[in-house]
């Protein structure tokens, strides 16, 4: 199994809605530096979510229809928190 790819940050996700609206990330799906499908359960995870326009510490811009989770998945047998991103805009997942 090789690394994470950094630059492509668009990845699939498989997610829970609840009745309320709110989404669960539940696995996420992207492609290694070698060019294969690599898939991670999320272990845990924070919304971070927020209802009004404003800019993410790393310069990414995040409005009310940008869904942000800190997620910690598992890779080699040690934890990564990754953040993602979904745009309902868009209706694409990302990640950084």
């Amino acid at each position: 199994m090789a690394a994470i790819v950094e630059k492509n940050n668009s990845i699939d996700v498989i997610c829970q809605h609840t009745r309320d609206g709110n989404i669960i990330p539940m696995r996420i799906r992207l492609i290694d530096e070698d060019g294969e499908f690599q898939t991670y359960t999320i272990k845990a995870y924070k919304d971070l979510s927020s209802h009004g326009t404003y800019t993410m510490p790393n310069g990414v811009p995040s409005t009310s229809h940008t869904w942000t989770f800190d997620c910690k998945i598992q890779v080699f047998d040690r934890l990564k928190m990754i953040r993602i991103f979904y745009n309902t805009y868009e209706n694409k997942w990302k990640y950084i």
